[in-house]
């Protein structure tokens, strides 16, 4: 049977080179490339893949949160999540949020190609540098104060940090400006960071973000 993948990436070189990767194969073939968020949702509405490769960095709504809604739309969702993030926050949330799998793009192109059939034969499947990374976060005693926010902080924290207002962020995420404001509070105290420029220093540190300009929809 031919595993039929939506490829989620935004970038149109990077989507191009993996699509030649996995057709190379006999049983996996890219029913559809998307470039963000929003297409990618449309797309997993509209075309019902077997699988969803997804990648996390995507503009305005991130792959975690593509994902999260995704699985709310069809809980049996098969998503693997392949990311240039190797910090374990991003594999843990993206893993909480329902995806199967999760592997990093720095590993070997047979990697992905493993995880696809892995998935799509209904099991899971995360790269062994990421599972030990996992587990290892699973006995510590000390989180990263990043790990403890909530599904949804996580989300305002990344689009606050990209320098999106209030008002846009309640719009993305499909929440009013008074509940993202309360976000914002609440993860500026579990953060320990009282001023946008501490936000985004912290966000860089994580990865969440390159260099940007920073607007404090606060005020």
């Amino acid at each position: 049977m031919t595993i039929e993948v939506l490829l989620v990436d935004d970038h149109a070189v990077v989507r191009e080179g993996y699509r030649r990767l996995l057709e190379q194969t006999e049983d996996i073939r890219v029913l559809a490339e998307a470039g963000n968020g929003e297409d990618a949702y449309r797309l997993f509405c509209e075309l019902r893949p077997a699988l969803v490769v997804m990648d996390i960095s995507l503009p305005r709504i991130s792959g975690i949160e593509v994902t999260r809604r995704m699985m709310a739309r069809e809980p049996g969702a098969r998503i693997l999540v392949f990311s240039m993030h190797e910090d374990v926050v991003f594999a843990s949330r993206a893993l909480a949020a329902g995806a199967r799998g999760y592997i990093a793009k720095s590993a070997a192109p047979e990697v992905l190609v493993e995880a696809i059939r892995r998935i799509a034969a209904g099991r899971s499947y995360v790269d062994h540098a990421m599972a030990e990374k996992l587990a290892l976060q699973r006995v510590g005693s000390d989180p990263d104060p990043v790990s403890v926010l909530t599904e949804r902080e996580f989300e305002v924290f990344r689009l606050l940090a990209q320098g999106q207002p209030v008002n846009e962020i309640a719009r993305i995420l499909n929440l009013t400006a008074k509940t993202v404001a309360n976000h914002q509070s609440a993860l500026r105290q579990k953060l320990g960071v009282d001023n946008a420029a501490q936000l985004v220093r912290l966000a860089a540190r994580h990865g969440l973000i390159g260099d940007v300009t920073f607007r404090d929809s606060a005020g």
